[in-house]
């Protein structure tokens, strides 16, 4: 419990941070917070600064996400019903407000939106594909974003991103002859950066709008133009099960 929400934390990774980004199960993962009650999504992830105004330890809650994963199962809806998702805006509005606000409160730098471009992983960029993603303006790259916000989407529950800047990519590095830093260095920040997102959920998690019967105080409009029922009622059970079995989760734990 923070304040008086009940709260669950998912190792996205496994128990021991056994699985890489590409391996996890992202559609088991979420489907498993929606069955126990979920109806707002924190999803904070590592990520490198694409721009030199965005620093190692900054904090970036996006507002929009660029996909160039390639070999992830992104959508509960494979059939047999062709259904369509609008994810224009993937993230939710009032959550990020009030997230920014509850990091300012505490000191925390923090950029208030930016696009979080999510590559298939386990590898880094490279220092072209890196110095593309600066010069689309995109700000921050990680491997763990995506598909988590359109699954997100598809079961109807609010997501709100936090980057958590570790590094400069390739690409800053080489274009502002900026250090880059070793991989020591990069676990020491994040490991910062996990200590003070703790304190700022704390302050965040009670102040976030929520309803029982509306996603995020209804700052999410319907999820599917379509006709027919809510997506989670139409998601046959077989197929859930496969996507259970392939990789599940460790569990939400309170």
């Amino acid at each position: 419990m923070i304040g008086d929400c009940r709260v669950g934390c998912m190792p996205r990774y496994g128990e021991h941070h056994e699985l890489p980004a590409h391996r996890v199960n992202y559609r088991a993962n979420l489907w498993e917070m929606q069955q126990l009650g979920a109806t707002d999504v924190v999803l904070p992830c590592a990520a490198g600064s694409l721009q030199a105004h965005i620093s190692p330890s900054d904090m970036v809650v996006a507002d929009q996400i660029v996909d160039r994963t390639r070999d992830r199962g992104d959508t509960y809806f494979d059939g047999p019903v062709a259904t369509h998702v609008g994810v224009a805006e993937a993230y939710d509005a009032q959550m990020r407000t009030t997230v920014v606000a509850a990091a300012r409160e505490r000191g925390i730098a923090v950029h208030d939106g930016g696009v979080v471009v999510v590559i298939e992983g386990p590898r880094f960029a490279t220092r072209a594909e890196s110095a593309f993603s600066t010069q689309m303006g995109w700000d921050v790259i990680t491997m763990t974003a995506y598909p988590e916000a359109v699954l997100a989407r598809e079961l109807e529950m609010a997501v709100v991103n936090i980057s958590l800047v570790t590094d400069y990519d390739a690409g800053v590095v080489a274009a502002e002859g900026i250090e880059p830093v070793s991989a020591h260095q990069v676990v020491e920040v994040f490991r910062s950066n996990i200590a003070r997102l703790r304190e700022r959920l704390d302050t965040a998690i009670p102040a976030l709008p929520r309803s029982e019967d509306d996603v995020a105080g209804g700052a999410v409009p319907p999820a599917v133009a379509r006709s027919h029922p809510a997506p989670r009622e139409h998601i046959p059970t077989a197929a859930v099960r496969v996507m259970l079995t392939r990789g599940a989760p460790a569990g939400l734990r309170s």
